[in-house]
């Protein structure tokens, strides 16, 4: 299998730490959106990465549908659990980490037009999901290890991909400050291979 995936992408990097964890091969190629030459739109009408192409010619794309194939592709240990209520509960945690995500690149995205022609209410609206979810997350995630039950799942996953893309993107925030809990989770997280092995460039 192939997937495509964008080098900063962080739903990229998601579904890159499900392949590695689960232990699947595959062929990696990092594509850049803005390039007229890109293959994406090939495999995703919507143009967007991840995209993950089986041996079938059959793609995926949205990283929460790519991550779902996966975890059911290979017995390597499960990062969805079977329990429908713990299930529900990991994949909240996704999504409020993938929102947290999606606020933060419109900010970006905001930020980078000219200055004159940049929405403040925008950027502002945005900003708040940001910092609302981070309450969320610090909160629910209390004193416990991790985010969605006893062990390592893909809340964690998640959550970690947004926390380290709001520092790769909003490195002014003083969130490690203000949630403790939350960086000690990223501290914990950024020692597996998965995570070190999907460092995004600093760009």
């Amino acid at each position: 299998m192939k997937l495509f995936a964008g080098p900063v992408s962080p739903y990229s990097r998601k579904v890159r730490i499900v392949l590695a964890e689960k232990r699947i091969e595959y062929d990696l190629v990092l594509d850049n959106l803005a390039d007229p030459a890109t293959r994406v739109p090939e495999f995703n009408p919507l143009g967007k990465v991840p995209v993950l192409v089986l041996d079938d010619e059959t793609s995926l794309f949205d990283s929460r549908v790519i991550v779902e194939y996966l975890d059911n592709a290979s017995p390597v240990k499960r990062l969805i659990p079977d329990d429908t209520r713990q299930r529900i509960q990991a994949r909240r945690w996704e999504a409020l980490a993938d929102g947290c995500t999606d606020a933060v690149m419109a900010v970006v995205l905001e930020q980078r037009r000219p200055v004159a022609t940049q929405n403040a209410e925008w950027i502002s609206r945005q900003q708040a999901k940001v910092d609302r979810a981070l309450k969320a997350m610090s909160e629910e995630l209390a004193i416990r290890a991790w985010c969605a039950g006893d062990s390592y799942s893909l809340a964690d996953i998640a959550v970690g991909c947004a926390l380290d893309y709001l520092e790769l993107r909003m490195p002014q925030l003083n969130w490690r400050e203000l949630y403790p809990n939350l960086a000690n989770l990223l501290n914990k997280l950024a020692k597996r291979a998965s995570f070190k092995s999907t460092i995004p460039p600093k760009s």
